[in-house]
């Protein structure tokens, strides 16, 4: 009798292939899988650690056989690469240019997206930091979220015009 085992799919994936794997041990479609992941991450927060800690401790498919303290150096590599990746990826939604190969890296100056980005952090600290000296004792919280993913992603949508 084969036993199945758990790993990060290295063909269906989004961001780590965790849900695509998860999908194919439980034989369930992953889009499902990536649904309840994100349902996770937005209820409670307990998703994102989940994943985090499945990312390291799951193999990919190709390392099964591999030890444990490979699988996790491995892991925590990939974590940083991608990390790096969307580093890069929201400096250039919000305009600020990566220098060429040889070229010093110059301060950006500020666009119009990063300001945006930078009110809507302080405004946030600035609600949450009343809410402590209960000025806001009628207001739910859960509902600020989705006020902020929606002004992100139309500032984003906006920028990139």
């Amino acid at each position: 009798m084969e036993v199945r085992r758990l790993y990060r799919s290295e063909t269906d994936r989004m961001i780590a292939g965790l849900c695509g794997g998860l999908g194919e041990y439980f034989l369930i479609d992953p889009v499902i899988v990536r649904l309840i992941a994100v349902l996770l991450a937005f209820a409670s927060g307990v998703g994102v650690i989940v994943y985090i800690l499945l990312w390291i401790i799951v193999p990919t498919k190709s390392r099964i056989g591999a030890t444990p303290q490979e699988v996790v150096k491995e892991n925590v590599e990939s974590i940083r690469e991608r990390a790096e990746e969307f580093g890069h990826e929201v400096q250039t939604a919000f305009g600020q240019r990566q220098p060429t190969t040889g070229e010093q890296a110059q301060p950006a100056a500020p666009t119009a997206g990063t300001w945006l980005l930078g009110a809507i952090i302080i405004l946030i600290g600035l609600i949450f930091l009343l809410q402590n000296f209960g000025l806001f004792w009628w207001w739910k919280w859960g509902n600020l979220w989705p006020i902020i993913l929606v002004v992100i992603g139309i500032a984003l949508l906006v920028r990139r015009r």
